[in-house]
């Protein structure tokens, strides 16, 4: 991947993650209280999944043309950067603990956090098959 395309597929992952950080807020202020924790959650989860693929389709022109790996690389540098924004952020900033921020993979608790993960992974490669 070159420099050039490492900084477009970076402003698109602030683009997906201020979009992520306003989903949360909307789960914590609006689904939690009116849905319940075991419903928001999963809503939350598949709300963002969807956002990180629309964000991806709508600026998927600022890739241009590549091939597979290219945008597997996008894919695991966006799941990397969401992993260290989701735990330096949250222990150093927000103040949660080590086990707080590892219950975002507790599946059996409604999380899919994980689902976030796989779309951000995958989407890139996803939509230049669309786009072809």
């Amino acid at each position: 991947m070159s420099f050039y395309l490492f900084i477009k597929s970076t402003m698109i992952w602030f683009i997906i993650a201020f979009f992520a950080v306003l989903n949360g807020i909307l789960r914590e202020n609006i689904l939690t209280p009116y849905l319940g924790k075991l419903i928001a959650l999963p809503v939350s989860g598949i709300t963002l999944s969807l956002l990180i693929f629309t964000i991806t389709y709508l600026f998927f022109d600022l890739f241009a043309k590549h091939r597979k790996p290219t945008y597997i690389s996008i894919g695991f540098l966006w799941v990397s950067m969401t992993l260290i924004f989701e735990f330096i952020f949250g222990h150093y900033v927000i103040g949660k603990s080590w086990i707080e921020l590892f219950q975002v993979f507790n599946l059996f608790e409604g999380n899919l956090f994980i689902l976030a993960l796989f779309t951000s992974f995958i989407s890139p490669l996803l939509v230049s098959q669309i786009k072809k």
